[in-house]
């Protein structure tokens, strides 16, 4: 390598050392500087999604499972089914218990043997969106009215934490429901309710549920939080923006493009046209999710059938 181009490899490293050094240093005035180009630290545009995937049937000892990466952030929905005597008020209704994780293995900020300050909250917020969205007919998860329904446990892991979790999380959650199926059960000569396996089951057992069958989902929630600073709205913030940035708002919408959700943890006063606007972005987000989760199902149904 000759000298000139020595230097010139230098000067470009140094280059890049320096503008490194400026983003750790000013985070805010580096991500002003893109901002004033309507672009990201990332090169994304504001209002752009990062590339996301669903993976159905990640997990192959659950009813029902789903990978999903946004970005760097990752999340594994799994669900298990088990048969519990329901509760008196609802007697023909099964029920979903949910639980959100965040290993320290997720991110440096997670220390170990300490919760994690969000996962209770993202809990929470899965729970009522599930609920209050419609997606779920509990009354589908009873088996025998007053003595027999399934208790579907939802556990979401966390993998990688680089923004967005709610988002992630509840893409994943969507997705594992869609991957469930409800195995085949039977009941004991003394009363109590098992699942069956294989077809020798299904000859020797008299059959509660004839066949394994998905759950009919309703309107399914998709989720699009935007971090807000001053005039710019970016969609689908990173760590780093997360960071960086006070005021957000997730919009749940559902597929009929319905309201089902807004949340926004602190942060300044937002005016009623950016709420709007983050509403707009979020009916767009919710069609292409809408396209990748259909997408994630038909690839696994060729899966199945090869």
């Amino acid at each position: 390598m000759s000298a000139e181009t020595d230097a010139t490899a230098a000067g470009g490293l140094a280059g890049e050392m320096e503008v490194e050094a400026y983003r750790r240093l000013f985070p805010l005035a580096f991500l002003e500087r893109h901002l004033r180009e309507s672009v990201r630290p990332d090169a994304r545009r504001l209002a752009e999604a990062r590339p996301t995937t669903v993976a159905l049937g990640a997990v192959s000892s659950a009813h029902g499972s789903a990978l999903v990466r946004l970005g760097d952030t990752a999340m594994l929905a799994s669900i298990k089914l088990e048969v519990m005597s329901p509760p008196a008020e609802t007697p023909d209704q099964g029920s979903v218990a949910v639980e959100f994780h965040m290993p320290p293995i997720c991110s440096p900020l997670v220390r170990p043997g300490r919760p994690a300050e969000a996962a209770p909250v993202i809990s929470k917020a899965l729970e009522d969106v599930l609920m209050s969205s419609g997606m779920l007919n509990l009354k589908e998860l009873c088996l025998i009215s007053g003595k027999a329904s399934w208790v579907a446990y939802l556990d979401v892991y966390c993998l990688n934490a680089d923004g967005s979790l709610f988002d992630a999380a509840l893409i994943s959650v969507v997705a594992a429901f869609t991957h469930l199926e409800i195995p085949l059960v039977s009941v004991g000569d003394d009363g109590r309710v098992f699942t069956v396996g294989g077809n020798e089951g299904k000859s020797k057992y008299e059959l509660v549920n004839r066949e394994k069958r998905k759950l009919t989902l309703g309107d399914i929630p998709f989720p699009l939080t935007c971090a807000l600073h001053k005039d710019s709205i970016l969609a689908d913030p990173t760590a780093e923006e997360e960071s960086i940035i006070e005021t957000s708002v997730t919009v749940v919408l559902d597929s009929s493009g319905r309201l089902v959700s807004i949340q926004k943890p602190g942060g300044g006063v937002t005016s009623m046209a950016t709420i709007k606007a983050c509403i707009g972005l979020a009916k767009e987000r919710g069609q292409k999710l809408k396209e990748i989760l259909t997408d994630s199902v038909e690839a696994m149904e060729v899966d199945q059938a090869e």
